[in-house]
């Protein structure tokens, strides 16, 4: 799971690292060549808001005792995306003056600045409900986690139930078999007893016999 997140990091790094460079690049340009470089700042802010939610997720899944160190870099690593952000805006704000006042002078500069901040304000309500989204998915997640714990949790107690009915089963049948055992000896003794004294009484017999007849002689 951290591997995923350093992979994350090594990304989030090449692309700001490029970011920087560019929005350091757009005073310095003019034209359309302009436009295409804050187009493209644009786009990879976008691609990098995308990746801090993949690394938002990945940190949710980090085990806890580990969970802390990943969740201070998430932090730093956020609080770069806001500088970047607000440097990009600096840099786009001046770009869009520059062209407003080349094409429609300072009175048109005005109205187009209010348009760039309505235009920031709804990429803010669009990232917002990314986030939401995005908490949105985990609490489903989360949800589904939980019913599979209590479905195993429901399986292991009745697997754990049918183990102690064949306990009670496998103790009456000992019990059983017990009562058995101790019937048989019972009969064993007391046929060795009855085979004794029917000895004792046959030999009684024998001797008696041989007494009288050693008498009548």
């Amino acid at each position: 799971m951290s591997s995923d997140f350093e992979t994350y990091e090594q990304d989030f790094g090449t692309l700001t690292a490029d970011i920087t460079n560019k929005i350091g690049r757009i005073p310095k340009l003019s034209g359309e060549e302009k436009t295409q470089l804050v187009l493209n700042v644009d786009k990879q802010l976008e691609e990098v808001r995308e990746l801090m939610e993949q690394m938002d997720l990945e940190v949710r899944e980090i085990p806890a005792q580990s969970r802390a160190m990943y969740s201070t870099r998430l932090r730093s690593y956020k609080q770069e995306m806001d500088k970047l952000e607000k440097d990009f805006k600096r840099s786009r704000i001046a770009y869009s003056d520059e062209v407003r006042t080349e094409l429609l002078g300072e009175d048109a500069a005005s109205s187009e600045s209010q348009r760039a901040h309505l235009l920031d304000n709804t990429e803010m309500l669009e990232r917002s409900s990314r986030r939401l989204a995005a908490g949105y998915q985990i609490a489903v997640e989360t949800e589904q986690v939980g019913q599979e714990i209590l479905s195993n949790l429901h399986s292991d107690r009745e697997k754990i139930q049918r183990s102690r009915d064949r306990l009670r089963e496998t103790d009456a049948n000992l019990g059983k078999s017990s009562r058995i055992l101790t019937a048989m000896l019972r009969r064993i003794i007391q046929n060795r007893v009855l085979v004794f004294i029917l000895g004792a009484i046959l030999l009684l017999v024998i001797v008696l016999a041989v007494f009288f007849k050693m008498r009548g002689r």
